[in-house]
């Protein structure tokens, strides 16, 4: 059924669609017509749905699949590109729908959404049966944010899951989405995950707290069936994105493509922003790479790229949101206004590996200390020490010989040691932090 639309943007039934009929504010701003879809128009959206459920074999679960109230009816799973939520959509359809035809997948990368908008196909699927819609890149249409309010407050048995590669949009529409939607971010491998992919290893998430008091026993354990040290140093090189597991050959240079598209085609997607900016946060992500970690100056950067300070500062908030960067502040930041950030990191190792030809141990220890504590626990730069933890735990990062000189004065104080299979007291192994989500 084709639809028209009334003022509160709300799609309603056509009466004639022999009639020119009024182009809705939220169709794709290319198109200066409304395009009916057909019969094979929706096949075709079919076929591709069914082969990439079925060409998915992936039997074991992301740390994000238990966690996920599946009951909802309307879910959005966000994160950074390469982290593997298409995966995760076509595993669960594997699992929970037997009966295809009350199941779509699409991608909104996909050609046909050139003509049709998600609603559209949306319409069509919920008048043909289908219970559930699965939708992957969503910011892909423009608009996505309207069409998914609309799909759910006019379809009300339908269920929708959706994922946005980006997360900048995503945040925007939240407001508009956040009463009716459950929100989940998908990160790339932990050390704990890349080893239960790769070698097979069982092991439960540990909580932070039950880390710091049992890391002797738990290292005791992960011991008896792997060599941590050696598979730590492979997960460094090249275990953070799940893509590792289709081979490591090429893997760098395909995090290069994963970098180049994210900057190129999603940020411009959910930002007005030129190509000649997105040339220089390309720059400035390659500048940063040589320097991470550094305490920055926004001068400096200014003038190795050529922008004014807010378009640095904005560039680096882009870079982060995208997943690219890590931005570590003294104090915790509540993102109503952008600032300066205290200390600068790539996001994770595998890309110091890909964007950078000498690897600095120091910074690859606090790269991935940061990269695996923040997305479970809250940390911000001390005024002693490299992290605070939950406003209470101070950590110093380093390799075997490192003492606790620097914070001996400091309650609640750790040590995060490398090149160490166990630890004593307040030294904990540095792999072991891999195994908190």
């Amino acid at each position: 059924m084709q639809c028209l639309w009334n003022a509160e943007g709300l799609p309603i039934p056509a009466r004639d669609t022999n009639k020119k009929q009024k182009i809705s504010p939220y169709r794709n701003a290319k198109l200066n017509y409304s395009i009916m879809i057909k019969d094979e128009d929706y096949r075709a959206l079919v076929a591709i749905s069914n082969d990439m459920i079925n060409d998915n074999t992936m039997k074991t679960h992301r740390y994000l699949y238990d966690m996920i109230d599946w009951s909802a009816r309307l879910i959005c799973i966000r994160g950074a590109k390469g982290t593997g939520k298409t995966t995760m959509l076509l595993q669960y359809i594997n699992e929970h729908y037997e009966d295809r035809q009350k199941v779509l997948y699409i991608s909104l990368d996909d050609f046909h959404f050139q003509l049709f908008s998600v609603y559209d196909v949306a319409e069509y699927a919920y008048t043909h049966g289908v219970e559930a819609l699965f939708i992957d890149e969503v910011h892909y249409q423009k608009h996505w944010s309207q069409y998914i309010k609309n799909i759910y407050d006019r379809f009300k048995t339908l269920k929708v899951v959706y994922t946005g590669s980006s997360m900048l949009q995503l945040a925007k529409a939240e407001a508009d989405l956040s009463r009716r939607q459950s929100v989940y971010d998908l990160w790339g491998f932990s050390f704990r995950e890349y080893l239960l992919f790769n070698h097979k290893l069982q092991m439960d998430a540990i909580d932070l707290q039950t880390l710091l008091k049992e890391h002797i026993s738990i290292s005791n354990e992960v011991r008896q069936s792997i060599k941590p040290l050696e598979l730590f140093d492979e997960y460094l090189f090249k275990g953070y994105y799940p893509f590792c597991l289709e081979g490591t050959k090429d893997y760098h240079k395909r995090l290069i493509s994963v970098v180049d598209m994210t900057i190129f085609q999603d940020i411009p997607l959910v930002e007005d922003i030129s190509f000649n900016t997105l040339q220089k946060a390309r720059k400035l992500l390659m500048i940063l790479a040589q320097q991470v970690p550094f305490e920055p100056n926004i001068s400096t950067l200014c003038r190795d790229i050529e922008a004014t300070r807010d378009i640095v500062v904005k560039l680096l908030d882009l870079l982060e949101k995208a997943g690219l960067l890590m931005l570590l502040q003294k104090e915790k930041n509540n993102y109503k206004t952008l600032s300066k950030p205290d200390k600068i990191y790539l996001s994770n190792t595998n890309l110091m590996y890909a964007l950078t030809r000498t690897i600095n141990k120091g910074t690859m220890r606090e790269t991935f200390f940061y990269n695996q504590i923040k997305n479970t626990q809250s940390i911000i730069m001390p005024p002693k020490g490299d992290f605070l933890i939950d406003g209470t735990y101070t950590f110093e990062v380093g390799g075997e010989t490192k003492d606790f000189s620097q914070i001996k004065d400091i309650q609640d104080s750790y040590l995060a040691i490398d090149n160490t299979e166990y630890g004593i007291g307040n030294r904990i192994p540095l792999w072991l932090f891999g195994f908190l989500y």
